[in-house]
């Protein structure tokens, strides 16, 4: 989470980006999916690439800044998307997730990592990283805040 003027300092500066990541950031400014991302944007887009519709938006949307970190550059979403993205999961509960879960599929899809069709995976690693977005997002939105989506 950044302030809409953090925001625009880092979007007016990419540079600033790498002093940013290792600053200690208080952990309710933070949230690390490890690697549920491509599962978790996978059940709420149903597809492996990048949307622009809100929920789409959580991983894999907002304007890319700098240089790629690994996965693509990272990406700033303003508040006034925050809030839209925030808006949506707070509209999709896990059992609309898990309605989407598909372990077959999501092998087809080549999704990173390869770990779906293992067994609780959707309760025991999608379903609580989903909690912890939704939370986080709401908290976002209800400062007013910006995101910085990173994957590396």
């Amino acid at each position: 989470m950044l302030s809409a003027a953090r925001a625009e300092e880092v979007a007016a500066d990419p540079d600033v980006l790498e002093e940013l990541v290792e600053e200690d950031t208080p952990r309710e400014e933070f949230l690390d999916l490890d690697k549920a991302w491509h599962g978790l944007h996978w059940l709420l887009t149903g597809t492996t690439d990048d949307s622009s519709t809100p929920a789409g938006m959580a991983i894999l949307g907002g304007t890319e800044i700098g240089e790629d970190w690994g996965y693509g550059p990272p990406r700033l979403l303003g508040p006034d998307d925050v809030r839209r993205v925030a808006d949506a999961l707070g509209e999709l509960t896990e059992d609309d997730l898990r309605a989407r879960f598909g372990p077959d599929a999501m092998k087809a899809a080549d999704l990173y990592p390869s770990i779906w069709d293992e067994e609780d995976v959707f309760a025991e690693y999608l379903a609580p990283q989903y909690v912890l977005m939704q939370e986080f997002y709401a908290r976002a939105a209800s400062r007013g805040d910006a995101v910085l989506a990173l994957i590396t």
